[in-house]
C-alpha cells in the first residue's frame, strides 16, 4: 500500500514550500515525491475531510493561513488570510463547525476562521493573550497550540505564560472563556494530546523538555494536572526543547520528539494515564520538529529541521517500540508532518 504524506517547511534556505512523500508499506520504504505548491514558510499544514488543505502563510510582512484545494498531485490556491506582522505557528480544522484555527507564537493570538462552501476562509475572531514567565523565551504570551478538546471546545496552549485555556467556540465562530490551567512556572507548554477516551491530556513541555498528565473534566471544561516527567535523561545538559507529541490510538503508547537531544522518547502508558519512558531513539538528524504515525501504526515518520532530512521507522504495535528503517530521506528544512 501506498501512503501520501504531505511535508511543511520553512522557506529560509532552499525549501520552496509543501512538499509530497510516499510511504511504501509493503517496501518499508519513504520518498520525498518534489514539490505540491509553491508557498512562504508553510511551516504547519492541517487537512480538512474534504481534502482542502489549510497551511500557515507568509506574504512579505503578513502572515496568516492559506486554503488549498488538493486534486491529485497539485494544490490550487483558494485564498488566504492574512494580517500585518508574523505568521501563526499552528492550523487546526473543526469539522463539525465548518472552522479552522490558528494560533500566533509572536503575536500571542489565537484566531478563528470559518470555512466557506468553496473551501476559503473568513476570520471571525481573534482573542489576544496576555503573561509572561521567568525563562528567557517567556517575554511575553507566545500561544503555540489551539485545537479541539473531545468535547468540541478549543484549547489554547500558551507558552510564554505557562498556561491552557479552555474555550467554548460558537457555531458562528466566536470564542468565549471557560477555564484557565497554570502549570509549573517555566514549563513552556507547546503541543498536547488527549488519550482515545478524552479522560486525560498529555501537555508537551517544550522548554523544561517535560510531560505533563491532565485529567480533563467534559462537564466543567477544565483541566488539572498531575504527573510530570522528564523527555530527555537527567544529565543531559546542553540546549533540547520538547516538540511534536503523539500518542498510539489504543492509548497504550505516548511519543515525543526533542529537538537537541535529537531523539524520540517512548512512553508507556499506565490505565491511571501515569507514563513511564521505554525508548530513546535516535531521529538520525537535527532538531527533529515533528513527527507522525501513519494510519496503520506500524510506522513512523520525522523530519529534521537543521538537516534537511526525514527518517522512517517501524513500530511495533505490541511494544510501541521503534526500529530504524530509513534515513537521510531529504525533505528541505521540514517542519511538519501530515499524513493524508
Amino acid at each position: 500500500m501506498q501512503e501520501q504524506i504531505l511535508f511543511g517547511t520553512y522557506t529560509k534556505k532552499t525549501s520552496q514550500g509543501i512538499y509530497q512523500g510516499t510511504l511504501d508499506t509493503t517496501s518499508k520504504t519513504l520518498t520525498n515525491d518534489g514539490l505540491l505548491a509553491s508557498a512562504s514558510n508553510p511551516t504547519y499544514l492541517a487537512l480538512s475531510a474534504k481534502q482542502r488543505l489549510y497551511s500557515v502563510d507568509k506574504e512579505d510582512d503578513e502572515g496568516g493561513v492559506a486554503a488549498w484545494q488538493l486534486d491529485g498531485q497539485t494544490a490550487h490556491k483558494l485564498n488566504t488570510v492574512v494580517a500585518p506582522g508574523t505568521p501563526p505557528a499552528y492550523v487546526a480544522v473543526d469539522e463539525a463547525r465548518q472552522l479552522v484555527y490558528s494560533a500566533n507564537y509572536h503575536k500571542g493570538t489565537a484566531e478563528v476562521m470559518k470555512i466557506a462552501a468553496d473551501g476559503a476562509l473568513t476570520l471571525t475572531d481573534t482573542v489576544q493573550h496576555s503573561g509572561s514567565g521567568p525563562r528567557p523565551e517567556q517575554d511575553g504570551s507566545h500561544i503555540h497550540y489551539t485545537d479541539l478538546t473531545p468535547d468540541n471546545r478549543l484549547a489554547v496552549i500558551d507558552l510564554g505564560s505557562d498556561k491552557v485555556y479552555v474555550y467554548n467556540v460558537s457555531d458562528a465562530g466566536t470564542l468565549t472563556e471557560q477555564s484557565v490551567l497554570t502549570m509549573p512556572a517555566g514549563f513552556g507548554p507547546r503541543h498536547l494530546v488527549f488519550s482515545p477516551d478524552g479522560q486525560y491530556a498529555f501537555l508537551a513541555g517544550e522548554l523544561s523538555s517535560q510531560v505533563a498528565t491532565l485529567s480533563y473534566d467534559a462537564k466543567t471544561g477544565a483541566f488539572t494536572q498531575f504527573g510530570i516527567v522528564k523527555t530527555i535523561p537527567a544529565d543531559y545538559t546542553a540546549h533540547n526543547g520538547a516538540a511534536a507529541i503523539r500518542m498510539s490510538h489504543d492509548g497504550h503508547f505516548l511519543y515525543v520528539s526533542n529537538r537537541g537531544y535529537n531523539t524520540l522518547a517512548v512512553f508507556a502508558v499506565a490505565a491511571d494515564g501515569s507514563l513511564s519512558l521505554i525508548q530513546q531513539i535516535s531521529t538520525e538528524g537535527d532538531f527533529p520538529r515533528d513527527f507522525d504515525l501513519d494510519p496503520t501504526e506500524a510506522f513512523v515518520v520525522v523530519v529534521n529541521q537543521n538537516t534537511d532530512n526525514a527518517t522512517l521507522y517501524a513500530r511495533d504495535l505490541t511494544s510501541g517500540k521503534l526500529s530504524l528503517l530509513q534515513k537521510d530521506v531529504s525533505v528541505p528544512e521540514g517542519v511538519c508532518v501530515l499524513f493524508k
